[in-house]
C-alpha cells in the first residue's frame, strides 16, 4: 500500500460558517434534538428547492423514503416499483413496511429508472392483480432521471411517485429542481453527499406531507401533556446541531455545485478522446450536480483492461474509487424479487467506475489521480 496521503471518493467540504452555527447552538443550549437551526435548514432547503415545496429534516435520506411510502399509503402486501440501479438506501424501505420491492431496469441516456420497462412492469402487475402502489425512481450519481416520461406514465396509471433525490441536491431539468418532481422526494444529507450534515436528511413535499412526516418523525407524540400516542412513530428528526451544519453548508452549495462540475470537467478533457472510455452525459435540458464522476471501460477497447484493473491500480496509490452501484435485484437479500428490464443495469455495474469526485480536491491530487489512470489507460 502506498504511504501517499489518501485522497477519498468523496469527502465531506465544510465552508467555514457550519462552526459558527454549531456554536450558537451550544451558547444557547439548543443541543436537544429541535430547534432554531432545524426550522432554518428547513425553510433553506424550501426556497432553495422550488416554490410550494416544504421541507421536513430527517435523521437520513433512508427514514425520508420510509416516512414517504408511508404517507403515501403504502401497507404490508403491496408492490412497490423501484429502480434497481441504486443503493439500498431506496428499496430496503420497502420491506421495513412488509411491502414488495418490484425492480426496473435503467435507460442508457441517464442510467436511471427506464420509462419503457416502468410502463412494461406496470402493465404486467396490473395484470396479475397487483397494481403497484407507489413508483420510486433515482436521480443516480446526481443526473436526473427521465421525469416528464416517468410522471406521465405514472398519472395515467394514478401511481404516485416518491423521488429519491439523496444525490442530486442541486441538479435540476429545464431549471425544475430534483426533490420537486414527485409527489414526495427524499435527500440525503450523508458524509460524501454534495453538502452534509454529518449524518441526515430530508423529506420534500406539499405542507400536509412536510408536517406530517415531522409528527411522525418525533415518535408521533399527540398533543397532550403527557406522552400520549394514536399512531406509531419513528424518531427520525434531525437534531439542532446537525441541522447548524446543514445551514453552513447551505450557504457553500452553489460552490459545492461549481467545484464537483469543474472535476467532472477535468477527467473528460483529459480522457474524452481515450478507447474505451466513457462518460455520462447530460441531456438536453439537464443539468447535473456531477456529485460523482463515473465512467465505464470497455475491455475490448483497452486491450482487456477492465474497470477493476483501474479500481486495483488507483487502490494502490492509495485513491479511493467505487464500483457503480450493484443492482438491487442482483443483491442476496432481493434474490426472489421480479426484475423487468433487459441487462442495461447489469452491463453499467461491470464496467462502471465511480471517480473521486470531492469537492475539496486539489490540482496535486488531480495530478496524482491522472498519473496512476494513465499508467492503465494510456
Amino acid at each position: 500500500m502506498s504511504a501517499k496521503p489518501k485522497i477519498w471518493l468523496s469527502s465531506p467540504h465544510m465552508g467555514g460558517k457550519e462552526q459558527e452555527y454549531v456554536n450558537e447552538a451550544f451558547a444557547t443550549n439548543w443541543i436537544a434534538p429541535l430547534g432554531p437551526h432545524v426550522d432554518g435548514f428547513e425553510k433553506d432547503l424550501a426556497n432553495y428547492i422550488g416554490s410550494g415545496i416544504h421541507v421536513a429534516a430527517l435523521s437520513t435520506g433512508t427514514a425520508a423514503i420510509h416516512l414517504g411510502l408511508i404517507l403515501l399509503g403504502v401497507k404490508a402486501g403491496d408492490e412497490v416499483l423501484c429502480q434497481s440501479f441504486t443503493f439500498c438506501g431506496s428499496s430496503n424501505p420497502i420491506t421495513y413496511i412488509g411491502a414488495v420491492p418490484v425492480f426496473v431496469d435503467s435507460e442508457p441516456d441517464t442510467w436511471n429508472m427506464s420509462p419503457e420497462f416502468l410502463e412494461e412492469a406496470i402493465k404486467d402487475r396490473i395484470s396479475k392483480g397487483k397494481k403497484p402502489a407507489a413508483i420510486i425512481p433515482v436521480h443516480l450519481y446526481g443526473m436526473p432521471a427521465k421525469m416528464e416520461e416517468i410522471l406521465s406514465i405514472a398519472a395515467r396509471y394514478e401511481i404516485p411517485v416518491l423521488e429519491d433525490a439523496a444525490e442530486a441536491l442541486g441538479s435540476h431539468i429545464h431549471g425544475k429542481m430534483c426533490g420537486s418532481f414527485g409527489e414526495i422526494g427524499s435527500l440525503s444529507f450523508n458524509g460524501n453527499k454534495i453538502i452534509t450534515t454529518s449524518g441526515g436528511g430530508a423529506l420534500t413535499g406539499n405542507e400536509h406531507y412536510a408536517a406530517k412526516a415531522r409528527f411522525l418523525a418525533t415518535q408521533a407524540r399527540d398533543a397532550a401533556p403527557h406522552y400520549q400516542h394514536s399512531e406509531i412513530g419513528y424518531n427520525y428528526r434531525m437534531s439542532n446541531v446537525c441541522a447548524g451544519i446543514g445551514r453552513g453548508q447551505m450557504e457553500v452549495l452553489a460552490d459545492r455545485v461549481n467545484q464537483r462540475r469543474a472535476v467532472y470537467q477535468a477527467y473528460w478533457e483529459r480522457y474524452k478522446d481515450t478507447p474505451g472510455v466513457q462518460f455520462l452525459a447530460e441531456p438536453e435540458g439537464y443539468y447535473s450536480n456531477r456529485w460523482l464522476t463515473t465512467i465505464l471501460i470497455n475491455p475490448e477497447q483497452t486491450g482487456g483492461k477492465t474497470r477493476e484493473t483501474l479500481r486495483l491500480a488507483l487502490d494502490a496509490e492509495n485513491i479511493e474509487s467505487r464500483p457503480l452501484w450493484k443492482p438491487m435485484h442482483m443483491q442476496p437479500v432481493f434474490a426472489d424479487t421480479q426484475f423487468y428490464g433487459d441487462g442495461t443495469c447489469e452491463r453499467l455495474f461491470e464496467r462502471g467506475l465511480c471517480l473521486p469526485s470531492g469537492s475539496n480536491l486539489t490540482q496535486e491530487d488531480l495530478q496524482r489521480i491522472f498519473t496512476a489512470m494513465d499508467a492503465v489507460l494510456k
